[in-house]
């Protein structure tokens, strides 16, 4: 293209300037050729099963083991293989529903004396018009779980798929036969002339299935978010200073020694060192920690972290994969790999429960067919499929999802968000819970909690002289010193001959007086003489996990003021019920030993470790899970997030960031500890019910499967036809659905 340079976009390069076309070919152009980017992680381009990591397919697909869909072994965040499995199950879904209602519609009318007088279709018509929809439903739509299940025979591996499939074919086998072959049916099997249809069973079971698909592809689409929203922190471009000329560049196109600027309100492109320059850069994203941190040459600053006050200069040493973003990203994304679904006990019930019971309907054709009354033929197969109805595992399959179903619509109610089955399964296991301390235990944010006058100081006038110096500092503390003041009605003062001493304080004169703001031993160097009975209580708040701010006016000691982050008000009551539940509850966090061990103390914690990063928080949760602990953490932080992954349950405060929360299996909406106690309660009712519902689905069974075959044929002359046989099998739907209802009034 022929590029103007008027209005052109330009790039000076080496004393050259150069002129693009648009900013996709100026991005272009700045990428190296080779050498400065990442090497590809290992994995890459490669599909897994989370279950059975030995599957390995270099595309998408299913595993042939379990039926679930393969996730990427590097995972990238939500693609376009995700999104295209959304869209196929939705459209399969909205299609299935819309199919099904006139086969419900029929089939209903027929039970119900009134409806079907006011229908009055004829048999001939209504088992057509039910073919057809049935047919769309079960072979267009539900055709991928007969796939599934003969995968999982051919590899030897029976799992809910061949129960499903083998129910659904059974029932709609058995009535397409009915509508394209009648003839073929002996008189026993007609009513009036009529042979009875099972289509709505097929129907209603492969829309449920299909419901569930959406609903798993739907969580995986979200556990992909939260690598998104990380990799969405990292900085997109960087000022590169070369020979003395700064230039904007792709931080992708940044290699290893570059030196880069970082101007105030920016994102720090990657981790380096400060070679030139201070400020305070806000590294909470990191550390979890609300106060900003002071940087100088020689400190060492990380990538996506917002650099607030000053400008500086930094040499890049970490890139790509080699960033402590990027292992973040890599550590969320393997621990969210790890877990295990839950379908993984229905399969390995089904593992003994198939096979068993296309044995008893094999056994059931040969005996009949053998020793039966004629037609031998048609009892052996008319029991044969009678048992494979009553088998079909619709109440098996709904007997978890609709007490999961109904449970997470009650968390919603309290405040609770689920954003999987397997948090709640495994939330009743819990026997410790690990939480982090700033936004989770306390507020997230740093508050003047004392202020103390120096005696013979108007209080008024103390805060009226430390406010008037810190609103002119860069200090992170300084704002919750002027918010204070604020709330107090002390409005600041013009400050003469402000002067900011690094690593000491700030000093200035305000109304004609000197006043000094600082560390201790800043007011001591300048010397100002300190009481013994102020530096008691200097010491009084630091054991209350206070940071004291000094403050001296005119060559005396002015005050000095406790600056904390404070413990929510219901956090002392939800760990007293945390421990009344018998769990332990043990605090991790980035904060100082001091600060964390007087909150521990205060809270009667059963343990706490401080000064962590984020990969030692992953560490310690996977070494109190392989002592044999159930692990719960709770947090609130961007740096909380590869812990709360790692954990059996992560629990995501509601006021948190969003990674944390795209991160953890349940978000707390109000952000309240106590939720955890709810969360507790309610998944100890949820996974109750679920029991009682697999209780019901396998009693049914137990004592439909034997009639089914026949074995009360020889002392009572019953036979359980293919009729009674799906009436049985819904009631047992019917059994588990009412129970799992019950749900809703559940007292949390």
């Amino acid at each position: 293209m022929d590029v103007k340079e008027d209005g052109a976009i330009s790039l000076r390069r080496d004393g050259l300037v150069y002129y693009f076309c648009s900013e996709h070919c100026k991005e272009k152009f700045l990428r190296p050729a080779g050498g400065q980017k990442s090497a590809r992680s290992p994995g890459a381009g490669r599909y897994i099963c989370p279950m059975h990591p030995d599957i390995s397919r270099d595309r998408p697909g299913d595993c042939p083991k379990c039926g679930m869909s393969l996730e990427p072994a590097v995972s990238a965040g939500p693609g376009r293989d995700e999104d295209r499995e959304l869209r196929s199950l939705s459209l399969k879904l909205r299609i299935g529903l819309v199919c099904a209602f006139p086969v419900l519609a029929l089939t209903v009318g027929d039970m119900i004396p009134v409806v079907h007088a006011r229908l009055s279709v004829p048999y001939a018509v209504s088992s057509v018009v039910q073919f057809f929809f049935a047919t769309l439903v079960v072979v267009w739509a539900g055709g991928f779980l007969f796939v599934r299940a003969w995968r999982s025979l051919v590899y030897k591996s029976p799992n809910m798929f061949t129960l499903i499939a083998l129910g659904v074919g059974a029932a709609y086998g058995y009535s397409a036969a009915a509508v394209l072959r009648p003839q073929a049916f002996p008189q026993i099997l007609r009513k009036a002339g009529q042979i009875d249809l099972y289509f709505e069973a097929a129907v209603v079971i492969t829309v449920l299935v299909i419901l569930g698909q959406f609903l798993e592809a739907g969580a995986r689409s979200r556990t992909g978010a939260a690598i998104k929203a990380l990799m969405n922190l990292a900085a997109k471009n960087a000022h590169r200073v070369r020979n003395g000329v700064e230039e904007d560049v792709p931080a992708e196109a940044v290699g290893r020694g570059d030196i880069l600027r970082v101007r105030p309100g920016e994102k720090v492109p990657l981790d380096g060192v400060v070679i030139d320059g201070h400020s305070a850069v806000d590294e909470s994203m990191i550390t979890g920690e609300p106060m900003a941190v002071r940087k100088k040459a020689g400190d060492k600053v990380v990538g996506a972290t917002v650099n607030q006050t000053g400008t500086f200069l930094m040499r890049a040493e970490k890139i790509g994969s080699e960033t402590v973003l990027a292992q973040i990203v890599r550590m969320v994304s393997e621990a969210q790999r790890s877990r295990a679904p839950i379908q993984k006990i229905a399969d390995k019930v089904s593992g003994y429960f198939v096979p068993s019971v296309m044995g008893i309907s094999l056994a059931t054709f040969i005996v009949w067919f053998l020793s039966g009354p004629e037609p031998r033929l048609a009892y052996a197969l008319v029991n044969a499929i009678a048992v494979l109805i009553v088998a079909c595992p619709c109440a098996l399959g709904l007997a978890t999802p609709m007490s999961v179903m109904v449970g997470v619509g009650r968390g919603a109610q309290a405040g609770i968000l689920i954003k999987n089955a397997e948090a709640i399964e495994k939330a009743e296991k819990i026997t410790h819970v690990l939480t982090d301390k700033t936004g989770t235990l306390t507020e997230g944010r740093p508050r003047v909690i004392t202020a103390i006058a120096a005696p013979g100081i108007d209080r008024r006038q103390f805060l009226s002289l430390v406010v008037s110096l810190e609103q002119n500092s860069e200090h992170p503390l300084a704002r919750s010193i002027v918010d204070f003041a604020d709330e107090q009605g002390i409005r600041p003062e013009d400050v003469e001959n402000f002067e900011s001493v690094t690593g000491g304080g700030i000093k200035g004169r305000v109304r004609g007086a000197s006043v000094l703001v600082g560390k201790q031993k800043f007011i001591e160097a300048s010397g100002i003489d300190i009481p013994s009975a102020v530096a008691q209580q200097a010491l009084d708040l630091e054991s209350r996990a206070q940071t004291v701010v000094w403050a001296a006016t005119d060559g005396r000691l002015a005050g000095i003021l406790g600056i904390a982050d404070p413990v929510k008000a219901t956090t002392p009551g939800a760990i007293r019920q945390l421990h009344g539940m018998g769990l332990k509850v043990i605090m991790l966090t980035g904060d100082n030993r001091r600060t964390a061990e007087a909150i521990s103390g205060q809270l009667g914690l059963d343990g706490f470790q401080a000064e962590l990063e984020p990969k030692t928080k992953q560490e310690i949760v996977k070494g109190w899970k392989t002592k044999g602990a159930v692990v719960m953490m709770a947090g609130d932080g961007i740096n909380d997030a590869p812990a709360l992954a790692q954990a059996e349950v992560g629990v995501a405060m509601g006021t948190g960031t969003d990674v944390a929360i795209e991160s953890a299996a349940i978000t707390l909406v109000k952000g309240d500890l106590n939720g955890i106690v709810r969360t507790l309660h309610l998944s100890r009712g949820v996974m109750r019910n679920i029991r009682q519902n697999l209780f019901f689905a396998f009693v049914y069974n137990m004592l439909g499967v034997p009639i089914a075959a026949g074995v009360l044929y020889p002392f009572f002359g019953l036979l359980l036809s293919p009729m009674i046989a799906g009436a049985a099998m819904s009631f047992s739907s019917v059994s588990v659905i009412g129970n799992a209802l019950r749900l809703r009034g559940l007292k949390i």
